[in-house]
């Protein structure tokens, strides 16, 4: 009884599992990206860095219209399925690879393991929360997610250290398989669906992107860049800072956005999207300076717990206002909307980054407050859809 009074009314069984199985999806293939860099330099690809995240987000970016036009059609449990499945695979071929050409055009393929999973599954969760919970079950549900982009990176650099690397691609594969195991028992949510044809591939252009969430996806645009940033150049710029395991900082930040989700969600579900993702943009640049400025490792990871806060803050938000704004009917190509601005984020700010860095460590300060500059725009937009609403109204 107590439990129950504590949990929200959403928090049904169906829900727990698929928030364990976000936990299982995103360590999955986070596990590997802190070790991704000394990888490929290894293989001769010191200079193609940059290409690591962005290949990745590349692939996810092009794949979100089919994923959000499948999961409307289909259903949301295949298009999950699908993500995870590429993960397993993708994670069991890198040991064969020996050469930077076939190890980048996996990072290609590995891209549309998050192109498929995370877009059935934000539908799937607004299929069964109730209007009112949104901002909160998203909340909830991105902190599973978070738990799993923290402890990937934690355990994957703790493999990689004792037991090597192939290893460690093969616990990342498990880890995807396992993912795919939970989800199998739930119940489709899209009434009726359609069986797989080819027409599903055949893209109109209105099927594309959903004119209806531009604002939170340009927001997200702006917002994400940061974070390419973050995953392309900190683990070169935790080395340089003194810090042996390249997956630390990525646990503290993941950390520090779990609890906030929460408590963001139900602000959001409150008080409005726009005024909590006001308060996140603000971190984020904060976040972004701190970083630039830092010049020990103690200073750099306090940076990280600010740069959690901010995108604990920023993704449950921008979610439940992107559902807020689609029709039921086309809820998988709204999100698959948010989520190529996602991937388009954090994709030009990983090849950016790439470039401005230069593998010179002169330029650390200068990448870092590129993104800083990218969070401020985020935040003079979202000042500029506060005003026009205002007017409107």
């Amino acid at each position: 009884m107590q439990l129950k009074r504590i949990l929200p009314p959403f928090f049904t069984l169906n829900f727990f599992i698929l928030c364990i199985s976000s936990f299982l999806f995103f360590a999955s293939f986070n596990m590997i990206i802190p070790e991704l860099p000394a990888y490929l330099t290894s293989l001769g690809g010191e200079e193609y860095k940059g290409l690591i995240i962005s290949l990745f987000t590349l692939t996810a970016g092009l794949s979100r219209p089919f994923s959000g036009k499948l999961a409307d059609k289909i259903g949301r449990i295949p298009v999950m399925v699908f993500g995870a499945a590429v993960c397993f695979i993708v994670s069991l071929m890198y040991p064969l690879i020996s050469s930077v050409a076939g190890f980048l055009l996996l990072r290609f393929i590995h891209g549309f393991s998050t192109g498929f999973t995370p877009t059935g599954t934000s539908a799937f969760v607004a299929d069964i929360v109730p209007f009112n919970k949104r901002g909160e079950a998203m909340g909830i549900q991105s902190l599973f997610g978070s738990l799993g982009m923290a402890a990937g990176p934690a355990l994957g650099g703790l493999i990689a250290a004792n037991y090597g690397i192939n290893p460690l691609f093969y616990t990342s594969a498990a880890t995807a398989i396992a993912s795919i195991l939970i989800i199998l028992r739930l119940k489709e949510s899209v009434p009726v669906k359609e069986k797989l044809n080819l027409s599903h591939f055949k893209l109109k252009r209105h099927e594309i992107i959903e004119k209806r969430v531009w604002m939170p996806s340009s927001v997200l645009f702006l917002a994400v860049f940061s974070f390419g940033i973050v995953l392309t150049i900190i683990p070169d710029y935790s080395e340089f800072l003194g810090i042996k395991n390249k997956g630390l900082f990525f646990a503290v930040f993941t950390l520090s956005s779990l609890g906030i989700r929460i408590i963001a969600g139900k602000a959001s579900d409150r008080y409005g999207r726009i005024p909590v993702l006001q308060v996140s943009t603000i971190s984020m640049a904060l976040a972004m300076l701190l970083i630039a400025l830092s010049s020990t490792s103690t200073q750099l990871l306090l940076a990280g717990i600010v740069f959690g806060a901010s995108v604990g803050m920023n993704s449950p938000t921008i979610a439940a206002w992107t559902i807020d704004l689609s029709l039921d009917q086309y809820r998988g190509r709204a999100l698959a909307t948010m989520y190529i601005a996602l991937e388009a984020g954090i994709g030009i700010g990983a090849i950016s980054s790439g470039f401005l860095f230069a593998n010179k460590a002169a330029n650390f300060p200068l990448v870092f407050l590129s993104g800083a500059i990218s969070a401020l725009l985020a935040f003079v937009l979202l000042l500029f859809i506060s005003r026009k609403r205002k007017d409107e109204g």
